[in-house]
């Protein structure tokens, strides 16, 4: 499946939020990319602008293309409670994002690749594909024959965000998931709400 593999310096300027990660360039160039740099003239956008822009920047954190985004929006409408929020939670239970949180790869887009890869299991079974939707009580682990790896070891022995609605064991590489987060329990600076504005039109 096409996934987004251009320049993630210029996606995160644009944002100016380090989407992919801590960025260097971010941090010397705090502006939006062009030719004319900061100091070029940038009009009002319109209310249709901010909204788009909001649920692109949502689409490149989580790395969800446009179908996907849509049919989960879709089903977020379908539950009861507030659209916004339980778009948000569909994307948190996303493996690859549960592989990212509980800390076994440094990035969104290692952990996708590690799933894929067939390095991660969910409840003792191999899952290779990133978007499977967890419940709560699943248990997601790193494959007997790859805890050795490099890059999963040396990403577990960083300083790693604790989530409260994840519980790691660090003595067999698994990680349980706990309960659906709560929005204050998402950090992803998203106004979900502008997204729901966008494809309630």
């Amino acid at each position: 499946m096409a996934r987004y593999n251009g320049p993630k310096s210029k996606i995160a300027r644009k944002f100016r939020e380090p989407i992919f990660g801590p960025d260097k360039a971010l941090e010397k160039k705090n502006y939006p990319p062009g030719m004319h740099g900061p100091n070029k003239r940038r009009g009002k956008k319109s209310e249709y602008a901010i909204q788009l822009a909001e649920k692109q920047k949502a689409k490149y954190t989580y790395g969800i293309l446009e179908k996907q985004f849509s049919n989960m929006f879709k089903k977020a409408s379908a539950k009861s409670g507030i659209s916004g929020v339980i778009l948000l939670q569909l994307c948190e239970q996303r493996l690859d994002n549960v592989v990212f949180r509980l800390g076994i790869s440094p990035t969104r887009r290692g952990a996708r690749q590690l799933v894929s890869h067939r390095h991660i299991t969910v409840n003792g079974s191999i899952v290779n594909i990133p978007s499977y939707s967890l419940k709560v009580g699943d248990v997601v682990g790193v494959r007997e024959k790859s805890k050795s790896m490099i890059i999963i070891s040396s990403s577990l022995s960083s300083e790693n965000a604790v989530h409260e609605w994840l519980l790691w064991d660090n003595n067999s590489l698994t990680g349980e998931v706990k309960a659906i987060p709560t929005r204050e329990q998402i950090s992803e600076n998203i106004k979900e709400q502008l997204i729901v504005e966008l494809y309630s039109k």
